[in-house]
């Protein structure tokens, strides 16, 4: 038992070069140590006036082996044994310990705790307890975000971002909020392997991992982000009626009914009032096919008093359903599309890095100065197809030409809310190139 300061225990501790000194304590007889230490832990002395400490040797190579701290007085609130205790083991003492009581075979650690196991090998020795062995590897650190748990921290209690569960957090919950799969995330470790230095692995990587296994289980689905009206001008008010389209790229997925009418909403980037060279989606005078439905060709649009178009009209070529085509009619351009009359409007949340730069640890100044003002943005009014007004928080999707989504835990019944997990293709490598 070691009645020194923090102060004067760092000081005899001596430097790598230079051996430490004895505490004066050092020598004190076991029948006092032990009265010392169980007072200690009755609550008899204050925060910091005592400590129990290892007799090891003070002239050890190893700074951590030079009679290292075993335990320290915290009168403190614990969020599990309420006021039970007043003294807590330090880290080496307990790491080593709560180990063996599970009988763990290989503690793993990152490469900061190399100089740790001499101790924590000591301890199980003198402790005669379950050998566990600890090993060290390097961290696996992303690209466009950090790991360290003190900067993940920051970001929530400053508000930067909605929790620890929030889908850019690199955190299990969040990752798990946001879509990505247990199988990605194995197939991501698997591809990187395990090294004994520090590396920056790209969040691409991980990104393709998870499409490689949405593309094979996500089941399909059509959805609108930024809708314009439709109107097919041929086909009868009032008439709903329903085509098949396909829920995945294995046939053993199955297929699904859509209703299809007269109105309906496609993205407004599928049209273009002056059509660019090459352009292959609607144009005035142009023809593209709608997702298992028909072969439309555009006649006219309506604009607002503000120029933006707000309609687009089409006919339709009855006899080019999808499946039972007789037309001969060929178009070079496919769209997606949702009956307006039975769509469901829903939140959808785009998510993207965190972070503008690759490594914002290694950075000049804060690394919260380099949080990407655009890693959300929310579109408060898209629409789904009908058959996604009761999924369920988890379910993955990919919506048709637009990425892979989820459906989120903040989802109600009035009000389904989507996150994106990963876009199509790697966007975000393309722009970086592009800058």
């Amino acid at each position: 038992m070691d009645d020194s300061t923090a102060e004067e225990i760092a000081t005899l501790k001596g430097t790598p070069t230079e051996p430490g000194k004895d505490s004066a304590y050092r020598n004190r007889t076991i029948a006092e140590n032990l009265d010392l230490f169980a007072r200690m832990k009755q609550g008899e002395f204050p925060d910091g006036s005592r400590t129990l400490r290892a007799k090891i040797d003070m002239s050890h190579t190893n700074m951590l082996m030079r009679d290292p701290l075993l335990y320290r007085i915290k009168h403190a609130h614990h969020h599990r044994t309420g006021d039970d205790w007043c003294i807590y083991p330090m880290y080496d003492f307990a790491h080593g310990q709560s180990d063996s009581i599970e009988q763990i075979t290989h503690s793993i650690c990152t490469l900061e705790f190399v100089p740790h196991r001499e101790l924590y090998d000591w301890c199980i020795e003198k402790l005669e307890i379950y050998p566990s062995h600890q090993y060290e590897f390097a961290r696996r650190n992303l690209s466009y975000t950090v790991m360290s748990k003190r900067k993940l921290l920051q970001l929530v209690n400053e508000g930067h971002v909605n929790g620890w569960d929030d889908p850019r957090m690199p955190t299990i919950s969040g990752m798990r909020r946001r879509g990505f799969t247990a199988a990605s995330i194995r197939n991501f470790c698997e591809k990187i392997g395990i090294a004994k230095r520090e590396n920056l692995t790209d969040f691409s990587l991980l990104e393709f991992c998870l499409r490689e296994d949405l593309n094979n289980t996500a089941a399909r689905a059509m959805a609108v982000l930024d809708p314009v009206k439709l109107v097919i001008t041929n086909y009868a008010d009032g008439v709903t009626k329903e085509v098949t389209s396909e829920n995945g790229p294995n046939e053993s997925m199955g297929t699904r009914l859509l209703p299809f009418s007269k109105e309906l909403w496609i993205e407004r980037e599928d049209f273009m009032e002056e059509p660019a060279k090459k352009w292959f989606r609607l144009a005035p005078g142009a023809m593209v096919r709608l997702k298992s439905a028909y072969i439309v060709k555009c006649e006219d649009f309506v604009k607002d008093a503000t120029g933006n178009v707000t309609e687009v009209h089409c006919s339709y070529i009855p006899e080019t359903k999808s499946g039972n085509d007789t037309a001969g009619i060929s178009v070079k351009g496919t769209i997606h599309w949702v009956s307006a009359a039975h769509a469901v409007r829903v939140e959808v949340r785009l998510y993207d890095r965190l972070f503008k730069v690759e490594d914002p640890s290694s950075e000049e100044g804060d690394f919260k100065d380099y949080i990407n003002p655009g890693s959300l943005q929310v579109i408060p009014n898209a629409y789904v197809e009908p058959s996604l007004a009761n999924a369920a928080a988890g379910d993955h999707f990919q919506f048709i030409r637009k990425g892979y989504f989820c459906a989120d835990k903040d989802s109600t019944k009035e009000k389904p809310v989507f996150n994106r997990t990963v876009t199509l293709k790697d966007a975000w490598a393309k722009e970086v190139k592009k800058n």
